[in-house]
């Protein structure tokens, strides 16, 4: 299994932008995650981002909120997950990004996290609450365990800023195109065009667009105005949770294939 920038660069060399959806751990439950994460993989899915339920997901919108509790209300935990991803990444090449608050790290000590996640097989980290201030001795310990941990830019955020946060997060730089928490939006901000340039401009790590985007003529958009990778969240956690699993399973990994077919 390659990491993410690896990844990321393949795609490039194939002219590719990468689709990444995310689903919740355990939501409806952990065996149907365990099969959602094959067929997404199966269907186009370029990366994988794995959702860790916690109980105060600040960056979440109601759907993946929603989500997450259902799990939690199942008793679904951080070691559970990692069980699952041990299990999956013998099955499948697509490399798991985990996306996880900063308390369950915290609790556990960032070393120890770390290691254990790389030993599950995961290849990167999304931590919405990690503040730049104190990321650098956390990504260092990150990179000596092969994890690659992206840091999010706000929209809302200054260019100075935007420049620092690119240039410690590794991976690929997760480009948040609205503001507030993530889920479903009618129409993508037209500042994130102009943030894509601007970020290409002052750097050479891919851009994955993500937040609000459940539409696939929105993904073909964000393709055209220049980023590396589309991320889509709300739209597959939604299918999943609507219905009776076998029903969602089939209507996650259509979705999947629509969405990659959109961004090619």
């Amino acid at each position: 299994m390659s990491s993410v920038s690896q990844c990321f660069a393949n795609l490039k060399q194939r002219g590719e932008c990468a689709l990444i959806p995310f689903i919740t751990a355990g939501d409806p439950d952990l065996a149907t995650t365990e099969k959602a994460l094959a067929l997404l993989a199966e269907n186009g899915a370029d990366m994988i981002e794995l959702g860790v339920p916690y109980s105060d997901p600040l960056a979440d919108g109601p759907v993946i909120q929603a989500a997450a509790t259902r799990a939690l209300q199942k008793g679904v935990n951080l070691d559970q997950v990692l069980e699952l991803v041990k299990r999956v990444v013998t099955k499948v090449s697509t490399p798991i990004i985990l996306f996880t608050y900063y308390n369950p790290i915290f609790y556990r000590g960032a070393e120890n996290f770390l290691s254990q996640i790389a030993e599950a097989g995961v290849k990167g980290l999304v931590v919405p609450d990690l503040p730049l201030e104190e990321a650098e001795s956390f990504l260092q310990l990150a990179q000596a365990n092969g994890i690659e941990v992206t840091l999010l830019v706000a929209p809302t955020s200054p260019m100075e800023r935007i420049k620092a946060i690119a240039l410690k997060s590794q991976g690929f730089i997760y480009l948040v195109s609205v503001t507030g928490v993530t889920g479903m939006r009618n129409e993508i901000q037209t500042r994130v065009k102009d943030l894509i340039v601007q970020l290409n401009s002052a750097t050479d790590k891919p851009i994955g667009v993500g937040f609000g985007i459940s539409e696939p003529s929105q993904a073909t958009q964000i393709r055209e105005w220049g980023a590396d990778g589309v991320i889509v969240g709300s739209a597959f956690v939604k299918r999943l949770a609507n219905q009776e699993p076998e029903v969602g399973l089939k209507a996650i990994a259509d979705f999947c294939a629509e969405l990659k077919q959109a961004i090619k």
